[in-house]
């Protein structure tokens, strides 16, 4: 079985995760979005909250698992016996990023490989971070984040007049 970990904080899980998800399917028998705990942040929805709206959005995929880490990712994966990792890339700005940090990786161990999926045109621009100012200051970002999402941004973060 063809199994990828999905790295990532998804606070929030926005569309275009979403996208590479689905993308990812094509490819892995199963796809584990991993919720990486890091404890220098505060998030905007702790990690039980995400994890429960990536189980929400993935209720009917049964190919779809939802876990959370600590930790050096590589530890994650090979504990867990996986040896792909997928990552989606919006920008060169992403390129390098995740470049450097495949190779650093790749580095620790040979055991573990990097996937990339380039996000879909209608998602290149969409990030968490820009979704949470987005929110926090009144706007709407329907279409830009899955219903479930939606729905709690809304609920954080009232529009003025609302």
């Amino acid at each position: 079985m063809r199994i990828a970990l999905y790295p990532g904080s998804f606070d929030p899980i926005t569309s275009g995760h979403v996208d590479i998800i689905h993308r990812g399917l094509s490819i892995f028998d199963r796809i584990e979005v991993a919720i990486a705990v890091n404890i220098r942040k505060t998030p905007t929805f702790p990690d039980d909250e995400r994890m429960a709206m990536i189980r929400e959005i993935f209720a009917d995929e049964p190919r779809v698992e939802v876990a959370q880490f600590s930790g050096l990712l590589i530890d994650y994966a090979r504990k867990r016996g996986i040896t792909s990792v997928l990552r989606g890339l919006r920008a060169i700005s992403d390129f390098e990023f995740e470049f450097q940090m495949a190779s650093m990786n790749r580095r620790l161990t040979d055991e573990v490989d990097f996937v990339f999926l380039m996000t879909s045109e209608e998602h290149y621009f969409v990030s968490s971070s820009l979704i949470r100012e987005v929110a926090l200051n009144g706007g709407d970002v329907t279409g830009l984040v899955p219903e479930p999402v939606l729905r709690r941004l809304q609920a954080r973060f009232p529009q003025p007049g609302a």
